[in-house]
Formats: C-alpha cells, structure tokens, sequence
C-alpha cells in the first residue's frame, strides 16, 4: 500500500490579502457544522459527496475564500477526499482560494460587453479604485486594493448581454454602465464602508 500525501501539503495556501480584515478567519463553529448538517442532509445515504459544492458556497459565503483548512473540513463532511474537494474548487472560476475585498466587483469581458465598453470600463474601475489592471493575470485574477476595501477580476458572462456593458458588486447586477454611473455606485458603495 503506498502511502498518502499530507492532505494540506497538496493543498495550496490563500496569499495573504488586504481583504482579509472584512471577512472573519475560517473556524469550525457548532453553527456552521448544523448548516453543513442541512445540506448535506438533502442527499440520500451514501451521497454525501454531492453536498461538497454547496458546502464550499456556504463557507466562501462566510469567510469569503476557500482556504485549505476549509477544504479538509467540507472533505470530512461529505465523506470525500480533500483532491476531490480542491478539485471542484479549481474548476469553478467563481470559486476564490484568496480573499477578496469588502466589495468584489467582477466585469464581463465576454464579446456582448466588450463590443459595448466593458473593456475600457474595467480599466476605468481600477483606476477608481487603486488597482492596477495589470495586477490580474491567468493565474490571480483577482486584485485587491491596498486597503482591502476592493477587489476586481473579469470574468465571463453575466447573463444580461443585451443589456451590456454589466457589472457586479458582490451579489448585485448592474447593467448598461458607463463611467458616471460606476462613479455613483462606487461613491455609494464607499460609504458603506
């Protein structure tokens, strides 16, 4: 029998990021566990694996990335494996294995948002915000500002392509922007803070 790998040995560790001070560390908590609990008891005997993607939503919905410790955690609780874990959180790009800031702006960069401004708008929003766009790259998408307040990443498609160029701020479509109305939001959105 060949021995395993140290399961956090093949896991890779979040980098650091500003972010970090607006979302509480992961933790194994007896509220968290019950959550984790519910899902996984909408699955027949046997299957607790298929609970692994909404556990990984409930955790990044709390502590805003997957971390490591997190990936053991859901592992254990669906009665999985801690590759099969990370490799779900690998393939989804809306998936984050650092932190983002307090409020995450993703802008479309598909062909629909592109051909109506999206690229000029991302690099008009990093700007706003104290990002250089060269920050993000295939392998970090994500840049966050230095105060952590911010974060950025293109993505792909925001289901409203006719309404195009599309934005969101965490969970928050907003259509049809241009740099007044991308003031205002982040304007809004600042004092919040």
């Amino acid at each position: 029998m060949t021995e395993q790998p140290d399961a956090i040995a093949i896991l890779a560790e979040a980098k650091p990021s500003p972010g970090e001070k607006y979302y509480p560390p992961f933790k194994v908590t007896p509220e968290l566990t019950e959550k984790a609990k519910e899902y996984i008891a909408m699955y027949p005997e046997g299957k607790e694996q298929s609970a692994v993607l909404p556990l990984i939503h409930l955790v990044q919905e709390e502590h805003g990335y997957i971390c490591p410790q997190s990936v053991l955690w859901i592992a254990e609780m669906c009665k999985s494996t801690p590759i099969h874990v990370q490799g779900i959180v690998s393939f989804y790009p809306g998936i984050r294995t650092s932190c983002p800031g307090k409020w995450h702006i993703r802008v479309c960069h598909t062909i629909a948002c592109a051909l109506s401004g999206g690229e000029e708008l991302l690099t008009y929003i990093c700007g706003k915000i104290g990002i250089e766009p060269k920050a993000m790259t295939d392998e970090e998408p994500m840049a966050v500002s230095a105060d952590g307040l911010w974060s950025i990443e293109a993505v792909e498609c925001l289901a409203a392509c006719g309404f195009g160029p599309n934005i969101m701020i965490n969970d928050t479509l907003y259509s049809q922007m241009d740099r007044a109305k991308v003031d205002d939001l982040i304007a809004e959105y600042s004092k919040k803070a």
